[in-house]
């Protein structure tokens, strides 16, 4: 199984700045897992932008995971794919990108969850913690009884947090026992990328510092 990092970083549409300019920036601030959201334009611009995003990934030995798109991962020469409940199924994700790849999953519930452990997920983004306007035709929101009622069918694959999570969050998210978090608008629309990602990354390091002691 890859090793899953604690605090994923994923770029927004909603950002004043285009994607790559999100992967460079979230990458000279020191990120190591970036997941390219890309939810508008079409798939020759989308495959473009991955591509190249995969460059600079590899150069800054980061993971690359592409929403939605098993293909775009594939031809980008991405780390991986990302997908939601209505995309391309898991196992035909596997097949295409074959044994190596990254493959996470979305959840909203604990059959999903299930459903995605017993499919061979990587890794399950689990959600919305709470509202969020970086996505459209929301799921149910989970909160804090939500996210501990699917933890407690001890899945033993990452679970990460998704969905609205603002800095206050994470030690309260933290503290149910999730893998870890992503996050965002709440580090690709801030004024400063590079001390939105410090504060986070700080923040994630001290609630599992907390959690253990």
């Amino acid at each position: 199984m890859p090793l899953i990092p604690c605090l994923h970083c994923l770029t927004w549409d909603g950002s004043p700045l285009t994607h790559l300019e999100q992967v460079k920036q979230l990458l000279d601030a020191g990120a190591n897992w970036i997941q390219l959201r890309q939810k508008n334009g079409l798939e020759e611009e989308k495959l473009k932008t991955a591509t190249i995003a995969a460059s600079l990934c590899q150069k800054y030995k980061a993971t690359l995971i592409i929403n939605d798109s098993p293909q775009i991962a594939l031809e980008s020469g991405a780390d991986g794919v990302h997908l939601g409940q209505k995309d391309c199924p898991i196992p035909e994700a596997r097949k295409l990108l074959g044994k190596n790849a990254i493959i996470g999953g979305t959840a909203n519930t604990g059959l999903q969850a299930l459903q995605l452990v017993m499919e061979a997920c990587d890794y399950i983004g689990l959600g919305p913690w709470k509202q969020t306007q970086t996505k459209e035709n929301l799921s149910e929101i989970l909160g804090e009884a939500g996210i501990k009622k699917v933890l407690d069918l001890h899945l033993k694959i990452p679970v990460i947090a998704i969905g609205g999570i603002t800095l206050s969050d994470v030690p309260k998210i933290l503290s149910l026992g999730v893998h870890g978090i992503a996050i965002s608008s709440g580090i690709v629309a801030a004024q400063n990328i590079k001390v939105a990602f410090k504060e986070y990354s700080e923040q994630t390091i001290f609630g599992f510092a907390k959690n253990i002691t």
